[in-house]
């Protein structure tokens, strides 16, 4: 008996060494890196023009042939006065009638182009929040410190932040050694198709291969990341995949006085119960794992020792992701049922039921992967599968984060925001960059806005809105980058 208990404890001594030892050697991934010069501009007038570009209503409707093409048209008109170096220096072409490509033609042949992406169009604002505004979100007011606005944040922000800075390094005689495309679609919140597609498909025919592609994505995260008491940048090394499965199931119909065994909303209901009590597996890797990577060695020790053992807390971790709904899409292939059909009346059995499940697919899955796996899942062959909606798109690859481009990104990021972290992760959403992801290996998902966990709401939702003191920060930070890549993106 004492020869066991001494086994088990020479074992627990063993196993608490490996826990410090591996504890000890996770070190921190932040770059250490002298603080951006001044870069002096007028921010108060620069939240005048973005204000005023909140005021055109481009909003994407799901109708494609309803297209906002005054409003983009009149947002086009908006950027040339605002922006003239820019419009007299860069090359601007239309593409797919109202997206705008720009190039800024560097002189070094043999250097990679850099492409920053954003877009022109928004969201709708629902009828019954309209109200809910503490500001209307089309008159783009500045007041209390802050510009509100749809678009403000998600994504004309963005647009006018990289044509501010743009403009400010024109002012300066800069002139970048490496040529810097500028892609602003006009269609990607309802996919991107006739806009960022377009682009991606122009540059791709002319061989444009970038060193550097920059979209909107996460952002500057404030209170959100758990035992993290600094703000943390999170880039979007990688997003989800996009299908949705329509289920049908067809019967006899007839009159509910006689059913059969089984009806079709029946048999598509345990279909739909089948899914939702059989998910994907949980997998802690690709970019989730990478930003623990970054994260952990920031944390308080305790937290730092699981996140350098997940061999042994890898479970516990999973489990906790799992129980909230945003982590938990963070680590799985997410599965939510979003529409049911079926009958008419409440006396007649119904001839058909159709419901729709929508999935966001993980990288390292496959949207034929998600096929195998409804079919299996459900294993009735009365049940018929097909993808619908307007659009389908695979995982994206996870991109390189020993890259010079991803370096020149920490960098910039560190220059601007000196107080905050940065990290790799994972985009749950679709954005533009997926039409680019065949240009280039490193492509980057990072909007350079602060947000706490309540702007997170804001963002799609009521009162839209970006301080002036942030949105100056966004301009700063998209004039570091354009200087810092003039000879550091590979």
């Amino acid at each position: 008996m004492g020869y066991a208990l001494l086994i088990v404890g020479l074992g627990l001594v063993l196993l608490i060494c490996v826990l410090f030892f591996r504890t000890l050697r996770l070190t921190s991934m932040q770059m250490r890196v002298d603080q951006a010069g001044e870069i002096a501009f007028d921010g108060q007038a620069a939240a005048a023009r973005l204000a005023a570009a909140l005021r055109f209503e481009t909003i994407s409707s799901e109708d494609l042939t309803q297209v906002p093409a005054e409003a983009l048209i009149s947002l086009h008109r908006h950027l040339e006065k605002s922006y003239p170096r820019v419009h007299n220096k860069l090359s601007k072409e239309l593409v797919g009638n109202y997206s705008l490509l720009y190039t800024w033609e560097g002189p070094e042949e043999g250097l990679n182009p850099i492409l920053l992406l954003a877009h022109m169009d928004v969201v709708p604002v629902e009828p019954k929040t309209a109200g809910d505004w503490t500001y209307a979100p089309f008159d783009g007011e500045i007041a209390e410190g802050f510009v509100w606005g749809r678009g403000s944040m998600d994504d004309k922000v963005a647009v006018t932040g990289i044509l501010e800075a743009a403009e400010l390094l024109l002012s300066e005689g800069f002139q970048p050694q490496r040529t810097i495309y500028l892609a602003f679609g006009h269609d990607e919140e309802i996919g991107g198709l006739r806009g960022a597609a377009l682009i991606g498909d122009l540059l791709r025919s002319r061989g444009v291969e970038p060193g550097l592609v920059l979209d909107e994505g996460l952002l500057i995260a404030q209170g959100v990341v758990p035992k993290v008491p600094k703000p943390v940048a999170l880039v979007g090394i990688a997003e989800k995949g996009y299908v949705s499965v329509e289920l049908t199931v067809k019967g006899a119909g007839g009159h509910s006085s006689m059913p059969p065994q089984e009806t079709p909303v029946g048999i598509l209901s345990t279909a739909i119960h089948k899914l939702e009590k059989n998910h994907f597996p949980a997998r802690l890797d690709g970019p989730v794992k990478k930003m623990f990577d970054f994260i952990a060695p920031e944390m308080p020790f305790g937290m730092k020792m699981v996140f350098a053992n997940l061999w042994l807390f890898g479970g516990l971790v999973e489990n906790r992701l799992a129980a909230s709904p945003a982590t938990n899409a963070a680590i799985r292939t997410t599965t939510a049922a979003t529409i049911f059909e079926g009958g008419a009346k409440e006396n007649v059995l119904p001839a058909q039921a159709r419901a729709v499940v929508n999935f966001r697919i993980l990288p390292g899955g496959s949207i034929a992967s998600v096929i195998d796996h409804v079919r299996g899942i459900i294993d009735d062959s009365r049940v018929q599968l097909k993808s619908v909606g307007r659009f389908t798109s695979e995982p994206s690859p996870i991109s390189d984060l020993d890259s010079p481009s991803f370096q020149v990104l920490q960098r910039t990021i560190h220059q601007v925001f000196p107080d905050v972290l940065v990290a790799p992760g994972l985009v749950l959403g679709a954005t533009d960059s997926r039409h680019y992801s065949g240009l280039s290996r490193n492509v980057y998902r990072f909007s350079p806005l602060r947000a706490r966990p309540e702007d997170l709401e804001r963002v799609h939702g009521t009162n839209e809105r970006v301080s002036v003191e942030d949105y100056g920060q966004i301009v700063k930070f998209y004039v570091q980058l354009m200087r810092n890549s003039a000879s550091q993106v590979g």
